[in-house]
């Protein structure tokens, strides 16, 4: 919780709480086969929300290059809060999404975003200075 003036009576500035939203982690670093994430160290691929986000585990959802993303994938993230969700496609742009992915954030009525991972980082941590985002974060091809 912040205090920040909130208002004024008679003439004398009084303050209140201001309850914040938990900001989405940055991404730090991006190289082949690796992502440094504030505050969660590095690792291969990742899912991130705001306020956390853990290492991406293909295995627990089916996901594949092709036919991509999974839904299961996506709800962890609207799960935790994204408002804004940023897809990456791998460095060399081979991982897809699945139809059924963009109808759910479709129906969910969730401002999304699918770009190559270099593009998909700058975006999301532009993005998460600013709104509630979500990101799944490939890093190799």
């Amino acid at each position: 919780m912040a205090n920040r003036l909130c208002r004024e009576r008679r003439g004398v500035a009084v303050s209140c709480p201001v309850y914040e939203r938990p900001r989405s982690p940055r991404i730090l670093e991006l190289c082949w086969g690796r992502i440094e994430v504030d505050g969660l160290g590095p690792g291969r691929d990742y899912k991130l929300w705001p306020g956390g986000g853990r290492s991406w585990n293909w295995d627990e959802t089916g996901t594949h290059h092709v036919p991509g993303i999974q839904p299961a994938d996506v709800n962890e993230l609207l799960d935790h809060g994204s408002r804004v969700v940023v897809l990456s496609r791998g460095q060399l742009c081979r991982l897809g999404t699945c139809p059924e992915t963009l109808q759910l954030l479709r129906e969910a009525e969730v401002e999304f975003h699918i770009e190559e991972t270099r593009a998909a980082v700058a975006l999301y941590n532009r993005l998460a200075s600013e709104r509630p985002v979500g990101g799944l974060f490939h890093s190799t091809c």
